[in-house]
């Protein structure tokens, strides 16, 4: 998995018949070189102007190779470090990176092609798993609620509960029973993480340093919740940039530190957002993805949630950073078995679908 973070691939093991999850294996995680994540900025902008899905112009291609490259040699690391034979693998999901994701013109874009993973590892790949939703009328994401579902069940929380995962963008699964509905919440770390690269040169806000340093313009938090995307009631979904030139154009005389508080504040002002929007308040809310790792954020979170109980997917018995990657290995076992990885409540689409191809070495 490779999300809208851009900073590198995580691999993870899991065994599943697509149903129940009966083992969790090693994980592992290939960052991205300072090049490769510039040649994807690169291909992200590039890619605003794709009007077909399959176009790869110009600098789209080599960020494709480069792609396939990186999440190659990550499974090959990641198996010979866990002393796993490549025909002890039934089959790999690929999620490839996205680098444009517009569902009302018809387009999710995510670069990376299994077949040239498939021949490379000979393993069977499953890739490509947005394009069928989209292509029916759906959001084309989140795809990662049908495993949050699964992994709640296995652990017995008490209905109804909330999986929140803070990638670039940060989206949300309320889970209540077998009612299952998400959508994307707002900016998760990619606003944040461009304004601290772009003023100090730091890929993020370690540890919400700056943002802790910080004071919140909660005028700023209030005018970007007045945007038509935060009344909107699921599934929606959003572009990793954005509200990306609104950030350019407010944040541009503030310090670093006021800067980062008030881009940590807007993130956990979105997920409280959608509380209203959902049938019913969680009561607990459990938190994946880089965001969990972010004390600041976490902080104005459960400020935010009152009086929801709010966890990391850590102190839950998951995994914090691979929870995406296992769930893409999850998704891969149930393209394979012909079980739907969207429906209505999650992505808008018309009836639950599966999705991926499938490419055998």
């Amino acid at each position: 998995m490779s999300g809208t973070s851009q900073d590198g691939v995580d691999v993870a093991m899991i065994e599943t018949d697509g149903e129940v999850v009966t083992r969790f294996g090693p994980t592992a995680y290939r960052t991205y070189s300072k090049d490769e994540r510039a040649l994807i900025r690169s291909a992200s902008a590039a890619a605003a102007n794709i009007t077909e899905r399959t176009a790869r112009p110009g600098v789209v291609a080599e960020a494709e190779a480069r792609v396939n490259a990186a999440h190659a040699e990550a499974v090959e690391t990641f198996l010979a470090a866990n002393g796993i034979k490549p025909e002890d693998v039934t089959v790999i999901g690929f999620h490839g990176q996205t680098v444009l994701h517009r569902p009302e013109r018809g387009l999710t874009v995510q670069i990376g092609d299994g077949r040239v993973l498939a021949d490379r590892l000979g393993i069977s790949v499953v890739y490509d798993f947005r394009a069928a939703d989209v292509a029916a009328g759906g959001e084309g994401a989140p795809l990662a609620p049908v495993f949050h579902r699964a992994l709640v069940r296995r652990s017995g929380y008490e209905f109804p509960v909330a999986v929140l995962n803070i990638g670039g963008v940060a989206n949300v699964t309320f889970i209540d029973g077998d009612e299952l509905i998400a959508c994307d919440t707002g900016p998760g770390n990619a606003l944040l993480d461009d304004f601290m690269r772009l003023r100090i040169g730091q890929l993020l806000d370690t540890n919400g340093r700056a943002a802790q340093a910080g004071a919140v313009d909660e005028d700023a938090v209030a005018r970007f919740l007045a945007h038509p995307f935060f009344a909107k009631p699921p599934p929606k979904s959003l572009d990793r940039n954005d509200f990306r030139d609104w950030v350019g154009a407010t944040f541009d005389d503030r310090s670093v530190e006021d800067g980062a508080a008030t881009l940590t504040a807007l993130t956990a002002a979105a997920v409280a957002r959608i509380v209203p929007l959902l049938p019913r308040a969680p009561k607990t809310w459990i938190v994946a993805g880089g965001g969990a790792r972010n004390p600041t954020l976490m902080r104005m979170l459960a400020e935010r949630l009152k009086p929801a109980r709010l966890e990391t997917a850590h102190a839950a018995g998951w995994s914090i950073d691979s929870l995406e990657a296992q769930a893409f290995a999850y998704m891969a076992v149930r393209s394979l078995r012909g079980l739907p990885i969207s429906f209505p409540g999650t992505t808008g689409a018309p009836r639950p679908l599966t999705g991926g191809i499938l490419a055998r070495p």
